[in-house]
């Protein structure tokens, strides 16, 4: 996998020491990021890497742009789709160029900000970093930072992009980094009917009030409100696929006690970001919810009735934000 990937590592430790030397850069409008008072600070350091508007346009364009991969046909989106809670949802594990196969389900791209890892397995510890992930591995972009920075060099278009969120200067894959980097850092989900509800704009019906009850006794420990995650990892049941083979966060820590622990996902906009799970098996949240219900790891602590379970899921799908799912400043961009 690209943890694995020497070409990583060499642009990681490139970038690592740029940024520590990295001088102030020039920004024009300053951007500030909007999320619910009764949220948590973010953990992101914003200080390094300011949001502007020049900057988060800039890394749209590059979000969508398939200049990022080797052969120019996959982009950030390809995998990570706007109106599905930026995840894709017509196979279970991600395809790249020349439709090789990835090795697991794309997560949900949402609340970044508040994220101190990234990836499944948590292999990347911070955002700035975490598009050099997909960009060099080889199931996926297969490309190098180089060859991208090599590429949008070349285009005036860029040129013109860049210099109106840096400054004079080179295009650099620091630059390149940070600006996709804005852009997944706006793509705030706060105003779902849950949120409405939490803010007294709007009221539960009673099945979706039980279902909010069932959610607290049973899954909130893990989904842990308001994100509905903890951003840690745990162990989710799943047996050990001996086709994928993927043992999960031990991978990277070489663990013994992370062996099958995977990242806890965010459940907002669950209804749109099916197949669920990090090898993508369920396409339904019953199918979730049923397989909780019967798995030995679990003990039966989630055993639910069917009318529970139909209660629970008429509560999570209050979760759904359709203004951050339809949001055009998150769409394709018409330029």
């Amino acid at each position: 996998m690209f943890f694995h990937n020497p070409r990583f590592f060499a642009a990681l430790l490139i970038l690592t020491l740029f940024l520590a030397g990295a001088t102030t850069q020039f920004f024009t409008d300053p951007v500030e990021l909007v999320y619910p008072a009764y949220w948590e600070k973010p953990s992101y350091d914003f200080s390094k890497n300011p949001l502007t508007r020049e900057g988060i346009e800039l890394g749209r364009q590059l979000f969508y742009d398939p200049v990022l991969s080797r052969d120019s046909t996959v982009s950030c989106a390809s995998c990570h789709l706007s109106f599905t809670a930026f995840t894709h949802v017509d196979h279970a594990l991600s395809h790249g160029i020349e439709d090789r196969i990835g090795r697991r389900n794309s997560p949900a791209l949402m609340n970044l900000a508040w994220a101190k890892s990234f990836m499944w397995d948590g292999a990347i510890h911070h955002l700035d970093f975490q598009a050099l992930a997909p960009i060099s591995d080889s199931t996926e972009m297969d490309n190098s930072i180089g060859q991208v920075v090599e590429n949008l060099s070349a285009s005036p278009k860029y040129a013109a992009l860049f210099e109106a969120a840096f400054g004079k200067g080179n295009i650099t894959g620091e630059r390149v980094l940070k600006a996709i980097a804005q852009f997944e850092l706006t793509l705030i989900s706060a105003n779902s009917k849950y949120d409405r509800v939490l803010s007294g704009k709007e009221n539960f019906t009673v099945q979706e009030q039980n279902g909010y009850r069932i959610f607290q006794m049973n899954c909130a420990r893990c989904h842990v409100e308001p994100l509905f995650t903890h951003f840690n990892f745990e162990k989710n049941g799943l047996p050990l696929d001996t086709f994928l083979n993927d043992v999960g966060r031990m991978r990277i820590t070489q663990h013994a006690g992370d062996s099958l622990k995977f990242k806890v996902p965010t459940l907002r906009n669950i209804e749109f970001s099916a197949p669920y799970m990090h090898d993508g098996r369920f396409r339904k949240l019953r199918e979730v919810l049923n397989f909780y219900g019967t798995s030995a790891a679990f003990q039966g602590r989630i055993a639910l009735s069917t009318d529970e379970k139909t209660d629970l899921t008429a509560f999570l799908l209050t979760l759904t934000d359709k203004e951050f799912l339809f949001n055009p400043e998150f769409s394709f961009p018409k330029n």
